[in-house]
Formats: structure tokens, sequence, C-alpha cells
């Protein structure tokens, strides 16, 4: 059986610790087994920091406080601290602006255990994305009956691996710390800069066809804070807190059996194969053209043949291509046969992605900002 260690990942914003580590202590624990909480804090000029860690008090195990006596940046640091589940054989990574759920442990706990035998599975999230990060668009994954779902993406905000599954990423990345990115990883992820340790796991994924486990509904929340990647604070990568089953017991999905898988583009991968013949999804219009002449489903307007549209009017919008909703917002294109670029009403692209807009909200909005 797991019980990972907890590895808080500090540096300089002494209240968001307070309060992530507030959240960590009023979470259920298992009461016969105790569990070891470890600090570690990049050396930045906020002594605030480290006064938070000694005078927390963590009564369910050891407490361990790591000041690191020079700067490491945020990714050797966070590849540091995960190589903490080498030691204790399993590790839940926490980075400090961070808020978790009551029952984050035992999840993380459960979800390890019942992914430690697939070999597909590279981790688990703590966190449930309700924005689809390349798009800025509101996302959510289809659902097939189960806690979790499995996306083609790792996860920096809330994670757990056991010792077998970090291991395995370790070595890949001492091999590719320094390779250039192919492009089947999303642009925007090549775009990060050189202190992401993330986009490389994301492409540890993508390259070695894995997935992580991630929660039907949120176990860690993101207060987005100023900090290392972000200039200021935002609400928008905020989603809700799940709790416990009233049974106790967590029904997790196999990535054989489950409904529910997305790729690096936050794509159902199931839509790939539900026409005559092999697709390319492209819901959110951000991946390329395909230049082998197959199918290519997109909300594009493109110069192709149009095969079948589809409607945006089922949540999420994968349900529209497999309900076949009739409208002209999602296109299945056959690339290999030029034709006329359909008409597209981005408004209704809008108006569905943002419910609570309405036209004259935002004319009301206009007038009052232009005339006091």
């Amino acid at each position: 059986m797991y019980y990972p260690a907890i590895v808080i990942i500090a540096y300089n914003r002494a209240d968001s610790l307070k309060r992530l580590l507030s959240s960590v202590k009023a979470a259920d624990f298992p009461k016969d087994t105790p569990v070891a909480l470890v600090i570690s804090i990049d050396r930045g000029d906020n002594p605030e920091v480290a006064e938070a860690a000694r005078e927390f008090e963590w009564p369910y195990g050891e407490k361990r406080i790591v000041e690191h006596k020079e700067r490491l940046g945020l990714k050797r640091h966070v590849l540091e601290c995960s190589g903490y589940s080498l030691e204790y054989g399993s590790a839940i990574l926490l980075e400090d602006d961070l808020y978790v759920a009551q029952d984050f442990y035992e999840f993380a706990r459960k979800a390890l255990e019942f992914s430690d035998s697939d070999e597909r599975i590279a981790g688990v999230s703590l966190y449930n994305h309700r924005l689809n990060v390349h798009a800025r668009e509101p996302f959510e994954a289809i659902d097939d009956g189960f806690d979790n779902w499995y996306f083609r993406f790792a996860s920096s905000w809330g994670q757990a691996y056991t010792a077998k599954q970090w291991k395995a990423f370790a070595a890949w990345m001492e091999k590719n710390d320094t390779t250039p990115f192919p492009d089947s990883v999303p642009e925007n992820v090549r775009s990060w800069g050189e202190s992401s340790w993330l986009k490389y796991f994301i492409r540890y994924v993508v390259e070695k066809d894995l997935f992580f486990l991630y929660p039907r509904v949120s176990r860690t929340t993101n207060f987005s804070e100023a900090g290392t990647h972000r200039m200021g604070q935002v609400a928008d990568l905020q989603v809700p807190l799940g709790r416990a089953p009233v049974s106790g017991e967590y029904r997790f999905s196999t990535t054989e059996e489950s409904g529910s898988k997305y790729d690096a583009y936050f794509e159902n991968r199931d839509l790939e194969d539900i026409f005559d013949r092999p697709a390319v999804v492209d819901l959110y219009g951000k991946k390329p053209v395909p230049e082998d002449g197959g199918y290519f489903l997109s909300c594009r307007r493109l110069p192709f043949r149009v095969v079948k549209s589809f409607g945006r009017l089922l949540r999420p919008i994968d349900a529209n291509i497999f309900g076949d909703i009739e409208g002209e917002a999602f296109f299945l294109y056959d690339t290999s046969v030029s034709g006329k670029p359909p008409a597209i009403k981005d408004s209704d692209r809008l108006l569905y992605n943002y419910r609570a807009y309405k036209v004259k909200h935002g004319l009301s909005i206009l007038l009052r900002r232009l005339f006091g």
C-alpha cells in the first residue's frame, strides 16, 4: 500500500504557504500510519517563508524543512522535490499557491495504488482542468461514469508519483533535457520558457503514448498568484473541489475501459475512430491540418470538401459529435478534396463558451463605459 510523502514547494510567498499548509492540515489522513511532510524552500529574499514553515505544527508524522542555500529556480526545484518519491516510495507534490480538498490525500493514495500496475499511467493529477490552456476556452471531460479520466498532459497543480513512475520519467529526462521538441507537442507548450519543467513531462507522455490519471472533480485548486510565471494574481484556474464518495471507495477506470481519454490538445481520443475512416480531431482549432489527405474534424473554416457538419449545443463539445447534433459549428473535412470554405458564425462560439454573456448585456456595459 502507498502512503506518499507530502512535498511542499515554496518560494518567497509566506502567506500562500500558510494558506496551503492550513488546508493540508485540515485534510483526512490514515489513523495508524504516519505521513511525512517535506517543506522545500528555494532561496529567496523573504525570511517569513522559512519562519512560517518552522512555526507550522504537523501532527501526522515527520516534518522536514529543507532550506536551499542557493537559488535553484522553479524547474530544478520541482525536479529535485519530485525525487522524494524515490526516498519515500511515492510522493504528492504541491506548489505553494495551491489549496487542497479534504480527501486529497486519500484520493492520491488510492489512485497511486490503482495506477501502479498500468504501464501507460505516468502519474496522478489532483487538479482537474476546466480550461483548455491552448485555446483559452472552457473545457469539460466527458463523463463516463467513473471518478477519473485520462489526459495525455502532465499535471503541475497537484501531482503524485510512485517511485517507479518518477524513475521512468527521470531516466527519459536525463537523455532529452537538451534535445529539440518535436511537432507532436502542442505549439503552446513548446513556447513555454526554459524555467518550465512541465513542458518536458508533457513531451514525455506524448512521445511515450502515456496518460496521467485525472480526478473527475478536482482535489486541488490554484490561486495563480504572482510568482515565477505570473506578474499578478488571476482566478482563471480556480476550480471546484471534490469530496470523498459516500461509499468511501473511488471508482477508477483502467486506460482500456475508460470512455474519457484526451490527447495533449484537450481533444477526445474516441472521436478519432467513429467515422468510416480515422480522423484528426480539432474541435478547439489548435491542431495543424494533416498533410496526408485524411479526415479532419475541426471548428475552422478550411478549403476542403465537407463530409458532414455538427452543431455546438450540447455540453461538453464532444457530445455534439457523439450525438450527431445538426448544425454548422464543426466540420468533418476530407482534406484530399478541395472545396468552398463553409460559413462559420464566431458569435455562436462566443455565446456557447461564455453563457452569462448576452448581446444586450454587452451593449449595456459598453454604454456605461462610454457615458458613465
